[in-house]
């Protein structure tokens, strides 16, 4: 018996997501190169390539050194990198190892990054409505002048088109990016855009690559979404009830292993899929409270929970444990937890 609280990836269901994303993009013609931040997991990186992926994305130097220490030489950092002393060196290290690309939003970050690290391979992040980082579409030509300018090879451009987490904002977060793309014209580059909600509104055209990372798990706010089902969750955590008053409940699983995030629409700090009307109240670093609408499980008793946001559930911990027909068959190391230069 494994002690609690762990964190349990569904093997089969894992397979089950990967495929079906992997036929999204195919069905629509588009390339496939999902996000690594959500797994950070060489494991699961290989099974991704097995279906069809043309490489992975990164967010941070690092990731892109562990994935490429895992025998992936086809990686893009889709982060406006500041080239530091230290990581020029380690940006000039990773070009001479793989096929690398990075992002870049403005002229003075192309300009500092050639002159640091020499010429690269570029692409031009645009802001597609989510309003982080990324320019205008209509200054995308301007940086991407500038890139060249510096010595940079301008592969194409990019977006991340977050405001799609959003209740009900999932086809227009779709139309705007494939608006915001074709704005900025660049010519017959890459086209890269696409989050979990949003991929499978993606159309050829528009883009040519799209970039989903939680579809891997699933997660609560996916559910929430509506972007998958409980069925469709790989990811959960595993807990133990060690207080109970009244209709309510205390796991030994808190904010250090499911994370913190809880956007304002979420129900709760995660879910239940056996219990979908409980809800998790509150979140201290060793305590969830959850609430049950009828009688709650005893002490003692193991709960699965789904983490608001696996991405941050994932970084937290050491490794996955993998099962199969509800038995572990595997361990996975997560390989770039903490991966964040």
């Amino acid at each position: 018996m494994l002690e609690t609280p762990y964190v349990a990836v569904d093997v089969d269901v894992l397979d089950r997501n990967l495929a079906g994303m992997a036929a999204v993009a195919r069905e629509r013609g588009l390339g496939l190169r999902p996000h690594a931040k959500t797994h950070k997991c060489l494991e699961i990186a290989r099974r991704q390539v097995e279906h069809g992926a043309t490489g992975l994305t990164v967010a941070t130097v690092s990731e892109a050194e562990v994935f490429a220490g895992g025998g992936f030489d086809d990686l893009f950092i889709a982060y406006p990198i500041w080239p530091s002393p230290g990581r020029a060196e380690r940006l000039r290290a990773l070009a001479g190892r793989v096929a690398l690309r990075v992002g870049v939003d403005s002229a003075e970050s192309a300009e500092a990054l050639s002159a640091a690290v020499g010429p690269l391979d570029v692409l031009v992040e645009i802001d597609s409505g989510h309003h982080r980082s990324g320019v205008r579409p209509a200054d995308a030509v301007r940086v991407a002048e500038a890139a060249e300018r510096a010595g940079h090879r301008v592969r194409g451009i990019f977006t991340f088109p977050g405001h799609g987490y959003a209740p009900g904002q999932q086809h227009t977060a779709a139309l705007d990016e494939a608006a915001a793309l074709s704005a900025a014209d660049l010519g017959d580059g890459v086209r890269s855009g696409g989050s979990t909600p949003t991929a499978p509104l993606a159309e050829g055209g528009a883009l040519t690559e799209i970039r989903p990372g939680v579809y891997v798990f699933g997660d609560a706010q996916q559910v929430e979404l509506g972007g998958c089902g409980w069925d469709d969750v790989a990811l959960t955590v595993v807990a133990t009830v060690v207080s109970r008053t009244g209709n309510r409940v205390i796991v030994d699983a808190g904010s250090k292993v499911l994370g913190a995030d809880r956007l304002a629409w979420a129900t709760g700090f995660g879910r239940l899929p056996e219990h979908p009307d409980a809800r998790i109240v509150a979140l201290s670093e060793h305590h969830a409270t959850i609430e049950f609408p009828a009688e709650p499980p005893a002490r003692g008793d193991v709960l699965r929970i789904a983490p608001n946001h696996v991405c941050a559930t994932v970084n937290l911990a050491d490794e996955l444990v993998v099962v199969r027909g509800g038995a572990e068959a595997d361990r996975w190391r997560v390989a770039a937890r903490g991966a964040n230069t």
